[in-house]
């Protein structure tokens, strides 16, 4: 490989990398955000689906679903990964 092969590939690479640090990277440290906020679910917590359900985690029920409570004695089992926000959390019991 001589260098006007190298210099016709510069542009290449120089645009992966860019769109690595502008959409990619950001990304993927989105994605690890949203896990370790499912992961600290916990009943009592006020969320939000994304479908525009709020309602009150009322039972962690396996690594997968909640039982989310949207009005009173009204409970909807929802699958964690749909959860996009956590209005309020409780406090850990002591």
């Amino acid at each position: 490989m001589d260098v006007g092969a190298l210099g016709q590939f510069l542009p290449l690479i120089l645009i992966f990398a860019i769109m690595y640090f502008l959409l990619i990277r950001p990304q993927q440290k989105k994605v690890k955000q949203h896990q370790a906020m499912v992961e600290a679910l916990r009943r009592g917590d006020q969320v939000i689906t994304q479908g525009g359900i709020i309602g009150k985690v009322v039972k962690v029920k396996d690594d997968n679903e909640v039982e989310v409570e949207v009005a009173d004695g009204i409970k909807v089992r929802v699958v964690k990964s749909t959860i996009a926000t956590v209005l309020s959390k409780t406090e850990p019991a002591t």
